[in-house]
């Protein structure tokens, strides 16, 4: 196929190619892969100022998005690439291939720099999800720091930078830019950007930015960060949100209402950190859910008002295609039993959906976050049960409201009426901290039992 760059996609091409260290924070659909790749062609090629290419992605996306971008153009052929991935014999094999690109998932980085037996010698470092990269206590942050004044030329890309807050964003730019815009430690961006917000004596479990840290920190990073919204620079689909409340018999409440109690109970005189406070909000949501695991971790039946709301979406869209993401292992069985749906797992299940041979998906948000172009199975997406994690909604939704989908997007939400559903939907909408909504909810649901 012909590339046919966008203005802005050409824009982002010559940026990449004049800005040694870059952030390209791109809209989900904006085409950051072939960006990428056709800096890379320019860079190898034409300038000669790389020899050698890493990408870091995650895993489908760096067994599937990434070879798939360089087979689709025409004007990638040019390109040798080597997917590392699989077992260590595998990436072992790939790695002693001659290529020009090396492909490899973020979970094998720490391997490849400390384990393989394959120098680390690549002149530039392509980070496909860069939001992957933000926690500096990880492995893989820690693994690519030692070996980041080795590399020549830098690209962070990710759609949300920040979706759990700006103090995202440091480890991020430590990997970029080696502390040189928000400084080489935590604790400095820390103490001048922030402020302690949620505290339990000298315990502190959040903080929030000082007035105007948002606009201070932006104006460190501008000089090699690019944002762009989607729908700034296409013709996006209407999108449309949709939320149908689910109602418990009395019955089902008063059993909700019951384990509710008992788990609060369990951590009604503790301190409320954020350890014990996600587990509650997980058990809270598996009740709002339909069913929830108890201390044996055997599933025990609440209700069937989702699944019963599901079978009526799934009827009225008339044959159109849905696609369904469930959250709890539970809910998998009863979900596939009620409306024959097709869990999306392999590369071929993800082919026949956008072949439009299943009619009915169901995927997982932390296997459907990054890269999967599934717009062309279907435009209507259901959240069976919800999470605190902006970036996985907005990620998952993208996979089907991006560039190329031709209908109108509509996003159900099945929320239980006065359950932690509504607290989480609230949270999404606002854009919240997940970790901040999660304890502000559960702290609510201390006081009220």
């Amino acid at each position: 196929m012909k590339f046919k760059p966008h203005t802005y996609q050409k824009q982002m091409i010559d940026y990449i190619e004049s800005h040694p260290v870059s952030a390209l924070f791109l809209d989900m659909g904006l085409g950051k892969t072939v960006i990428s790749l056709t800096a890379i062609l320019n860079l190898l090629f034409d300038s000669f100022q790389v020899r050698k290419v890493l990408v870091i992605a995650p895993l489908r996306v760096a067994r599937d998005t990434w070879p798939d971008e360089i087979e689709k153009w025409e004007h990638l052929k040019l390109l040798n690439y080597s997917v590392v991935v699989g077992s260590a014999k595998e990436r072992q094999k790939a790695l002693e291939e001659d290529a020009d690109i090396y492909i490899i998932n973020r979970e094998n980085v720490t391997w490849l720099i400390e384990k393989s037996d394959h120098p680390f010698d690549y002149d530039m470092v392509v980070i496909d999800e860069l939001s992957s990269f933000k926690s500096h206590r990880s492995k893989r942050f820690k693994s690519l720091l030692k070996v980041r004044p080795f590399i020549k030329r830098i690209v962070g890309l990710t759609g949300t930078p920040s979706s759990n807050g700006l103090m995202d964003l440091w480890a991020q730019f430590r990997i970029l830019d080696k502390g040189e815009r928000l400084g080489s430690f935590i604790t400095h961006y820390r103490q001048r950007y922030f402020d302690p917000d949620k505290r339990n004596g000298m315990v502190i479990y959040s903080y929030k930015p000082k007035p105007g840290a948002e606009d201070a920190i932006y104006k460190q990073i501008e000089d090699m960060t690019v944002f762009m919204k989607a729908e700034d620079y296409l013709d996006m689909p209407d999108l449309i949100s949709n939320e149908v409340t689910v109602k418990l018999t009395d019955k089902e409440r008063a059993l909700y209402e019951e384990l509710k109690k008992e788990m609060v109970l369990e951590i009604k005189d503790q301190a409320i950190d954020a350890i014990n406070a996600a587990s509650l909000s997980n058990k809270l949501l598996q009740m709002a859910s339909g069913a929830v695991y108890d201390d044996q971790q055997e599933s025990v039946r609440i209700h069937d008002r989702k699944l019963d709301a599901l079978e009526d979406l799934v009827e009225a869209s008339n044959g159109k295609p849905v696609l369904i993401a469930y959250w709890f292992k539970h809910d998998l069985e009863p979900i596939q039993k009620r409306v024959g749906a097709t869990l999306l797992k392999s590369q071929e299940d993800f082919r026949n959906w956008n072949q439009g041979k299943i009619p009915v998906a169901l995927i997982h948000p932390a296997s459907a976050g990054h890269g999967l172009n599934l717009q062309a199975g279907g435009s209507t997406l259901v959240w069976y049960s919800l999470t605190w994690s902006l970036e996985l909604y907005q990620q998952t939704n993208a996979r089907l409201y991006r560039q190329g989908q031709k209908e109108s997007v509509v996003i159900h939400h099945l929320i239980t009426e006065q359950t932690i559903d509504e607290d989480v939907m609230k949270a999404l909408k606002r854009k919240d901290d997940s970790q901040t909504a999660l304890l502000e909810a559960v702290k609510a649901e201390l006081e009220v039992a």
